[in-house]
């Protein structure tokens, strides 16, 4: 093989392994500046405490009115009641999973099950016989789990009603002071989608007077 031969083969060589090395270069970006981007990202960047105290109550919030609407397949009576009761799982449901998300990635503790919003939020004022922002009491939801037929559909919806605006006010103070966008974004749909619920079940209980 002869010299010129060779150096087309040694220049393509050197070219391959030069653009190799730019490649890698970029790629940990001299200190692994986009590694440490995504961590950001991953971790909730952006968000505040107000972000932190909403997804810590509103998750035990949640859960109880599933609870509550699982109750209303087997106990209602109306079917308007078991309607209301089916939307509310499928709204709240997948915000349960979004919210315990974002705790988790950004290293704060999630609610564990069966967890109130008061343990959830010690620091808290919850004076008041439901609790903190509408949440029920046991006795309460003994009292609904006992009832059936169209005295469970009345217990439901006054309790449902005073649950909800507990969530609308817990929404508005996330919607008003918070910091990360998608938890902003979720309690402005809670405070349109549970006010035009309020509207609706207080509706069905005056057509029950």
């Amino acid at each position: 093989m002869t010299s010129t031969t060779r150096n087309p083969i040694r220049r393509a060589a050197l070219a391959v392994v030069t653009v190799t090395a730019a490649l890698l270069l970029t790629a940990c970006g001299g200190d692994g500046e986009p590694a440490s981007s995504a961590s950001a990202d991953a971790s909730g960047g952006g968000h505040n405490a107000q972000d932190v105290t909403f997804a810590q109550g509103m998750i035990p919030h949640h859960r109880q009115a599933l609870r509550m609407a699982e109750l209303a397949a087997d106990r209602a009576s109306s079917a308007q009641v078991k309607d209301l009761a089916a939307r509310i799982e499928k709204a709240q449901d997948p915000e349960i999973e979004k919210m315990t998300g974002w705790l988790k990635a950004w290293g704060e503790d999630v609610p564990e099950e069966g967890a109130s919003a008061d343990d959830s939020m010690p620091g808290m004022d919850h004076s008041g016989s439901g609790g903190m922002a509408g949440m029920m009491d046991d006795a309460e939801m003994k009292t609904l789990e006992k009832a059936s037929g169209a005295a469970f559909d009345t217990a439901f919806l006054t309790l449902m009603v005073e649950h909800h605006e507990g969530a609308v006010t817990m929404a508005g103070t996330e919607r008003d002071k918070g910091r990360y966008q998608a938890a902003r974004d979720m309690a402005g749909d809670i405070v349109t989608g549970q006010t035009a619920e309020i509207t609706e079940m207080k509706g069905l209980l005056a057509g029950k007077s």
